[in-house]
């Protein structure tokens, strides 16, 4: 007799448990490799632009694409998918910068006031 979980959005996740009968320790939906598979590249060509030499084992590309992986999928959740998290953080991530040129702020100056001598 198998139990299924009541909740519709833990099964709509698409979760990846491991081959039958040896369950993985870990439950990641299916999505969470896929980004994990796609940084892992992204980082060993960066490590490579810098370095210009490939390592036997990506140890640092590793951990970078989990940890990575794992801030994106902080944000997700049934109403934001991960695609919109990733653009969301690089469209903030371009717009919040400071701008080079110190700006004051806009001031009310008024040049023409004369003030009468019967006044003063």
């Amino acid at each position: 007799m198998r139990l299924r979980t009541d909740d519709d959005i833990y099964r709509a996740r698409l979760v990846y448990l491991g081959p039958p009968g040896y369950t993985l320790p870990v439950h990641l939906p299916y999505a969470q490799y896929g980004v994990f598979m796609l940084l892992v590249p992204l980082y060993m060509f960066i490590h490579w632009l810098f370095t210009l030499q490939v390592e036997l084992f990506p140890a640092w590309e590793i951990a970078l694409a989990i940890v990575s992986t794992s801030f994106i999928f902080r944000y997700v959740d049934p109403d934001r998918p991960a695609r919109m998290v990733i653009r969301t953080a690089l469209t903030d991530w371009r717009s919040t910068r400071e701008s080079a040129v110190e700006q004051r702020d806009p001031r009310m100056v008024a040049s023409r006031i004369r003030i009468r001598e019967e006044l003063a």
